[in-house]
């Protein structure tokens, strides 16, 4: 019969790791992928540039412009994702938002954002 043993302290080391993590409530927000796309988008043909960040009468407006370098249109859906300054998400999360990029042309996504604790955006794309 095996000993149990090496399992139960492997088990309490993985309760122990898991545990150390949660007292930290700031996520590593990594400022250089502020643009997630899933492969279809990229497949699609759409070409996305990362989103910034400017003011909009005291509110915060995120915006991205995306292009269709293709011949015909090409339905894509959006959301922006608001983190404040330690990364934490600000909820509620905005709706998903849908656009039709005709062909060979570029559109400008946006969001605005009126909480005064946001300081970061992340936009994800996908089919």
């Amino acid at each position: 019969m095996r000993s149990t043993r090496p399992y139960l302290v492997l088990a309490a080391l993985l309760i122990v790791a898991g545990c150390s993590g949660s007292a930290n409530k700031t996520l590593m927000i990594n400022d250089r992928q502020t643009l997630i796309m899933d492969p279809s988008v990229m497949t699609a043909g759409i070409i996305a540039e990362q989103p910034a960040i400017g003011d909009d009468q005291g509110r915060l407006r995120a915006h991205a412009v995306i292009n269709n370098g293709q011949n015909r249109a090409v339905t894509v859906n959006y959301r922006f994702y608001w983190y404040d300054a330690q990364g934490l998400d600000i909820l509620p999360f905005p709706d998903t938002r849908t656009v039709v990029v005709p062909p060979g042309t570029s559109v400008t996504l946006d969001s605005v954002n009126g909480n005064l604790e946001a300081k970061r955006v992340r936009l994800y794309l996908f089919l």
